[in-house]
C-alpha cells in the first residue's frame, strides 16, 4: 500500500520523531529520526531505516550489531508530526546493550505499583548474564552446572506444586509457585538458546 506523505508534518529540518515500540509487550525501545527517504526504506523493506542528525546520514538499525527491528506496524498520532513504530525487536534495542534505550529512572513506581510483561525479558536476561558468567553462590549457576537433566526435573516438579496448589484453591500459592515454573521455564528456555520472544510470536500466530 502506498502511503501518502504529505500527510505527515515533517520539522524544519525534514525529519519527523519515530517512537519505537515492541509490538509483543508493548514495551518503549527507543527514539529515533525520521526524514522521507528513510520513511520509504523503512515502508519498502520492513526494517527500520532512521536519519542520523549527527552523522548527517540514513542508518539502517541493526546493520552492524545484527539488533534488527522488523516492522509491524506503523501509525501516526493525532497532529501527524511524530510516528510509532510497532516492531519485533532482535537483540538490544540500546547501543549500551540494555534491552531499551529507556533504562535510566528518574522517577519510579512505588512498591506494589502495576509490573508490566516486561519483567519476563528482565528475568531472562539475568539469566543469560548467570549462564555467561557463571558466578559461585546462585542458584541458577548451579542449574546451567547440573545440566539439562536437573532444569527438565525441576521443570516437572514445579509444574506439579503449580498444580497442587490449584487443587487446593490456594491462590497465594498458585502465584508463587507459577513464579517459580516461569523462572525454570526460562532457564530451560536459555539452556536451549531459546529467546523468550520466539514463544511470544509463536503465541501470536495462535490468536
Amino acid at each position: 500500500m502506498d502511503f501518502d506523505m504529505n500527510l505527515l508534518k515533517f520539522d524544519a529540518h525534514g525529519l519527523i520523531p519515530a517512537i519505537i515500540q515492541d509490538v509483543d509487550s508493548n514495551e518503549v525501545l527507543m527514539m529515533a529520526y525520521m526524514n522521507r527517504e528513510s520513511l520509504q526504506r523503512t515502508l519498502e523493506t520492513g526494517r527500520t531505516w532512521f536519519w542520523s542528525r549527527s552523522r548527517q546520514e540514513l542508518w539502517n538499525k541493526g546493520a552492524t550489531s545484527g539488533h534488527y527491528q522488523e516492522v509491524k506496524e506503523i501509525r501516526y498520532d493525532c497532529d501527524a508530526d511524530s510516528l510509532l513504530v510497532r516492531v519485533v525487536q532482535t537483540g538490544a534495542a540500546c547501543h549500551t546493550g540494555e534491552r531499551t534505550c529507556f533504562h535510566n529512572p528518574v522517577m519510579t513506581g512505588e512498591a506494589g505499583a502495576p509490573v508490566s510483561a516486561g519483567i519476563l525479558k528482565e528475568v531472562y536476561d539475568v539469566i543469560m548474564s548467570r549462564k555467561s558468567e557463571m558466578p559461585e553462590g546462585s542458584y541458577t549457576t548451579y542449574l546451567f552446572t547440573r545440566g539439562i537433566d536437573k532444569i527438565c526435573k525441576k521443570v516437572g516438579e514445579e509444574a506439579a506444586e503449580v498444580i497442587i496448589g490449584a487443587k487446593n484453591r490456594n491462590r497465594e500459592e498458585v502465584i508463587y509457585e507459577v513464579g517459580d515454573l516461569i523462572y525454570h521455564l526460562l532457564v530451560l528456555l536459555a539452556e536451549q538458546g531459546v529467546d523468550p520472544e520466539e514463544v511470544y510470536r509463536e503465541l501470536a500466530g495462535r490468536r
